[in-house]
C-alpha cells in the first residue's frame, strides 16, 4: 500500500485530487465523506475521505479479463486526519489485480499505474517522493 502525508487539510487534498482526476481524465464514481456522514448522526470524527475512482473502458476490460475481479473496482484513494497530519493511502493497482493471476489484468494494472500517480503527484509530497 502506498502512503505518504501531506501539508494541506483533507477537504484541500481531496479538492485537488479531485481536479486531477478529471484532468486525466478518469471518472469520480463516489466521493465517500466520513466525517460529513457522521455529523449527520450527531458524531464527530476525525476527517476520513474516500474517492472511488475508474473509468467505464477500463471496467469493461476487467470484467472481460477475470468477472471476479469486478469486487476491487473502481479503485480508491482514503484521504485522513491521523495525529493531526493529513494521510493519503493506495492500494495500487498492480497489487489491487494481483490476486487473480491474470496476464491480461496486469497488463491493465500497468496502464492504470501511471495514470493514478499523476493523479497522485497533484499533491506535492508525492511528487518529491517519486
Amino acid at each position: 500500500m502506498l502512503t505518504f502525508t501531506v501539508n494541506l487539510d483533507v477537504d484541500t487534498a481531496v479538492a485537488k485530487l479531485s481536479e486531477a482526476v478529471a484532468a486525466v481524465p478518469m471518472g469520480l464514481v463516489a466521493h465517500i465523506n466520513g466525517q460529513a456522514n457522521a455529523a449527520k448522526r450527531g458524531l464527530t470524527v476525525p476527517a476520513d475521505q474516500i474517492l472511488e475512482v475508474f473509468r467505464p473502458d477500463f471496467a469493461i476490460r476487467v470484467w472481460q479479463a477475470d468477472k471476479r475481479a469486478g469486487i476491487d473496482i473502481p479503485l480508491r484513494i482514503h484521504v485522513y486526519e491521523a495525529a493531526g497530519k493529513t494521510h493519503v493511502a493506495m492500494r495500487s493497482p498492480m497489487e489491487v489485480f494481483l490476486p487473480y493471476a491474470s496476464a491480461e489484468l496486469d497488463k491493465l494494472a500497468t496502464e492504470l499505474t501511471p495514470i493514478f500517480d499523476n493523479i497522485l503527484a497533484s499533491l506535492t509530497p508525492y511528487k518529491e517522493a517519486s
